[in-house]
C-alpha cells in the first residue's frame, strides 16, 4: 500500500518548492535508493502536465568513477550535461546514501577537481542560479544510525520534519530577516571562540522549504575582508567522505590564516581550492525546533534549532558578497546545551540557542 506520506511529500516538492508548472521541464537526481519518492514524484509532474527527465545514481558507483575521473572526463561530463541544465526549469536532488564514508578512499584532489570542473558549472554556475530547485535526503538505515534512532522512528521523524507548515515558519522568520539586514556589527562568543564581522548593507533571505527540505534558517553574507578572530566549531561535519569534528578557524581580515580540526590535513586541502575557499560566502541562524541534534548530515545539522553556521567558500547569489569558489561548505556551531553568545550591534540577541528579543518570540514556539 503507497505510503500517503509519500504523497504529500511530493506534492510538496513539487508546488511549493519548485513551483512546477504545466509544460515545463524538471530535472530529477536521485538514489537509486529512493525509487518509491521518485515514483511518486513522476506521477504527480505528470499529474500537473509537466516532464520529467530522471537521473538514477548508485553511491558505489559513484565511488569507482571518481577513483579514475580526470579533469577532461570531468569537462566532457561538464558538456554533456549543460544542455539538459540550461533548458531545464526546475530541478530536484534526493540523496539516501547507505554508507556516509563511501568516497572516504577517493583522492581528495580527485574529488576536489571534479567539484572545480563539474560541479561548479553545473550545479553552482547554472542550477543555483537559474533553477527552481530543491535538495532532499531520503530515509535510509544509514541516516538512522547517524541520528542513533530505530529505522522506523527515524522515518518518523523524517516525515514530521519534512512536511511541517514551511508557510508558518516562513512568517516567524521575517522578524529575523528585517533584524540582520539593519545590523551592521556581528560578534559570536562562545567556548574558544570571539569572532567579529560585518553584515552591513547585505540582504538577508529566508529559507522555508523552497531550496532544501527541511528547512528552517535565515541567511546572509558577511562583509568579505571583515571578519577577524577566532571560532571553534561544535559539530561534526562530513565532508566528501571525511568526518571533521572540532573545526577550528582563526581568521584575519576576512581571510582564514589557520585552521584545524580531527582531519587538518584534508581540512586544509579543501581550503587551498581556490582563492575564495578561505574567506566566507554565507552566515546563518538555524531555526528548525524538530530538528535538535546533530546527525552528520549538514542539510538536517544547518537547521538545528539554536544553532549558527557559516560557509567556507562560494556566497550565495541572493546574498552576493563578491567570493568566488567552487566550495561551499556549511560548518555548524550549536548554541542549545552549550554556552553561545550572539550579539547584533552590541545587543545581545541570542544566548545559549535561545533568542531573547520580543520580536523573536515566535521562533521560540514553533512546532
Amino acid at each position: 500500500m503507497k505510503d500517503p506520506r509519500l504523497t504529500k511529500l511530493a506534492k510538496n516538492i513539487l508546488e511549493y518548492s519548485c513551483k512546477l508548472e504545466k509544460g515545463q521541464s524538471i530535472i530529477i537526481e536521485a538514489s537509486a535508493r529512493t525509487r518509491d519518492l521518485v515514483v511518486e514524484l513522476v506521477r504527480q509532474v505528470y499529474k500537473i502536465g509537466a516532464y520529467p527527465f530522471v537521473r538514477l545514481a548508485d553511491e558505489q558507483v559513484t565511488r569507482e568513477v571518481l577513483k579514475g575521473v580526470t579533469p577532461e572526463l570531468s569537462k566532457l561530463m561538464c558538456e554533456f550535461a549543460k544542455p539538459l541544465f540550461e533548458h531545464a526549469d526546475a530541478y530536484i536532488s534526493i540523496l539516501s546514501n547507505r554508507n556516509s564514508f563511501e568516497t572516504s578512499d577517493v583522492p581528495m584532489d580527485r574529488k576536489l577537481s571534479h567539484m572545480k570542473y563539474y560541479g561548479q558549472p553545473i550545479h553552482i554556475d547554472i542550477r543555483a542560479a537559474k533553477h527552481n530547485w530543491v535538495l532532499i535526503e531520503y530515509p535510509s538505515p544509514s541516516m538512522a544510525q547517524s541520528a542513533q534512532m530505530p529505522y522506523e522512528a527515524f522515518e518518523d521523524f523524517y516525515f514530521e520534519v519534512c512536511t511541517m507548515d514551511y508557510g508558518k515558519m516562513r512568517k516567524a522568520m521575517q522578524p529575523l530577516k528585517d533584524l540582520m539586514e539593519r545590523t551592521d556589527k556581528v560578534r559570536i562568543v562562545a567556548k574558544d571562540t570571539d569572532l567579529t564581522f560585518s553584515i552591513k548593507g547585505q540582504k538577508a533571505c529566508i529559507c522555508s522549504g523552497e531550496s532544501n527540505i527541511p528547512d528552517g534558517e535565515v541567511f546572509t553574507s558577511p562583509i568579505k575582508d571583515s571578519i577577524n578572530g577566532q571560532i571553534l566549531f561544535n559539530t561534526p561535519s562530513m565532508r566528501g567522505g571525511v568526518l571533521h569534528d572540532n573545526i577550528m578557524f582563526k581568521f584575519k581580515d576576512g581571510k582564514i590564516i589557520e585552521a584545524t580540526s580531527s582531519n587538518t590535513k584534508a581540512l586544509t586541502q579543501e581550503l587551498d581550492t581556490d582563492e575564495g575557499a578561505r574567506y566566507i560566502g554565507e552566515f546563518a541562524l538555524g531555526v528548525n525546533p524538530r530538528i535538535t541534534k546533530p546527525m552528520n548530515d549538514t542539510l538536517f545539522d544547518e537547521k538545528i534549532g539554536g544553532s549558527l553556521h557559516m560557509a567556507v567558500g562560494n556566497c550565495i547569489k541572493e546574498t552576493p558578497n563578491g567570493n568566488k569558489s567552487s566550495v561551499h561548505w556549511d560548518i555548524i556551531l550549536r548554541g542549545i546545551g552549550f554556552k553561545c553568545e550572539i550579539w547584533f550591534d552590541d545587543v545581545l540577541i541570542r544566548k545559549d540557542g535561545k533568542f531573547l528579543l520580543k520580536e523573536l518570540k515566535n521562533l521560540e514556539e514553533l512546532k
